[in-house]
């Protein structure tokens, strides 16, 4: 198993722990020098906050826990392709790499429906990495999906968190 693949697994864990809460289960870690620095996942109905996505989350708290906004070095692993807004803060936040599993048709911002991450208009591009653990990344979704609705488990509504 690779590094990617490896460090898929804690977002996969925390994509998990969301399912548990009720939250639409997208996890991720923020990575820096082979160590883990800030992991989360999506929060949006425990808070009541719609940017509490779980890159925002974990974003947020990597900048806290480095002391400074700018993600010099590190590794954003989600388990789902960004949306708009999530791939916003990426650059915003000077992210050097992500790594994302499953592909979202609907609103993913790293390739998907718009790549904002490649945009060359921005200051501050992306290095981007899909597909990664796609099918368990799919799975956790889906089977969520398929329990909240007793449906055969579609991303609809999956808005990258």
């Amino acid at each position: 198993m690779g590094e990617d693949e490896r460090w898929m697994e804690p977002a996969l864990d925390e994509a998990r722990r969301a399912a548990g809460l009720g939250e639409v289960p997208v996890g991720a870690v923020l990575v820096r020098d082979g160590e883990v620095i800030a992991r989360g996942h999506n929060l949006r109905e425990t808070s009541g906050d719609p940017t509490a996505h779980a890159e925002i989350v974990v974003l947020r708290e990597g900048a806290r826990r480095l002391g400074q906004w700018r993600l010099d070095g590190c590794t954003l692993y989600v388990t789902l392709e960004p949306c708009p807004m999530c791939a916003g803060a990426m650059i915003l936040a000077r992210l050097p790499r992500l790594v994302f599993g499953a592909r979202d048709p609907r609103a993913g911002a790293a390739g998907s429906l718009v790549d904002l991450l490649g945009d060359d208009r921005f200051n501050h591009r992306v290095e981007v990495t899909g597909g990664v653990r796609q099918r368990e990344c799919g799975q956790v979704l889906q089977a969520f999906f398929r329990a909240r609705r007793g449906r055969a488990g579609v991303l609809e509504g999956c808005e990258s968190g």
